[in-house]
């Protein structure tokens, strides 16, 4: 398992755009598959896009084309390029680390061994 730190969260109005990174512990960065995960209050939390270590992709429909994620696998960190926020992406999101196959349940909180601890994104209308 790997630990995970998230950073980058805030306030931010309807439009504008943040950047969160995750630096992940450990020597094997390059073989997880890493994703992002929202929650937002009172929702289960919910997939929003993932990165296998050869740089495949995979988003959730409503982000994609405003999302973008990517990995540096020298720095053991990982990122979400958040552009053209909306309300309804206010969440706690998640950055989370899965050592299965590519392909194999990405979308499924469950298949994650590895969590941090979640940062905060605020966007106001």
């Amino acid at each position: 398992q790997v630990q995970l730190v998230e950073s980058g969260g805030g306030l931010v109005q309807a439009g504008g755009s943040l950047r969160l990174s995750c630096a992940a512990s450990g020597r094997t960065f390059s073989r997880y598959i890493m994703g992002w995960f929202r929650q937002a209050p009172g929702k289960e939390r919910e997939f929003v896009v993932a990165i296998s270590g050869s740089g495949d992709t995979i988003y959730l429909d409503s982000v994609e084309g405003r999302f973008t994620i990517s990995r540096d696998n020298a720095k053991n960190t990982v990122y979400l390029q958040m552009n053209s926020l909306k309300p309804e992406d206010t969440a706690v999101y998640f950055c989370a680390a899965s050592g299965l196959p590519p392909g194999v349940g990405v979308r499924d909180p469950s298949s994650y061994g590895s969590w941090g601890q979640g940062t905060q994104v605020t966007v106001s209308s």
